[in-house]
């Protein structure tokens, strides 16, 4: 996916009022997502999202552990100025959404096996109970 479409999904899902926004969104979230997953996962959703994306994705933030969906959650609000949990959450699902429609369904569901449980609903992918 072009880095101009992705921010257009990112900003358009977010409801951002600038790119800029947009952008700050996905860079965080994604570093922390890149955190998370580890091989040839990580390496294939890098090679789906648009090289700067990709980057920031090959070399996340360290966790020291896999953070389930409400910790992840609460790690973007501290990393985004001005965030709170619940304005984090909505950032975390513009983005993780796009990411999943940039990876389709496929990819989706090895990327959902390497997190915790729930992350689906974030990647706006909920999983039938």
């Amino acid at each position: 996916m072009r880095w101009e479409a992705f921010l257009e999904k990112v900003q358009d899902r977010g409801e951002y009022g600038t790119r800029e926004e947009a952008e700050r969104a996905a860079r965080t979230v994604l570093a922390l997502l890149g955190a998370h997953l580890v091989g040839e996962v990580r390496a294939e959703l890098a090679s789906r999202l648009p090289e700067t994306f990709a980057l920031i994705l090959l070399n996340p933030l360290q966790a020291a552990e896999p953070l389930p969906p409400d910790r992840f959650v609460r790690a973007t609000s501290a990393w985004i100025e001005g965030a709170t949990e619940q304005t984090a959450t909505w950032d975390v699902s513009a983005v993780l959404s796009v990411t999943a429609d940039a990876a389709g369904e496929d990819l989706t569901r090895r990327v959902l096996l390497q997190l915790p449980p729930g992350y689906d609903l974030l990647f706006g992918r909920p999983e039938p109970t």
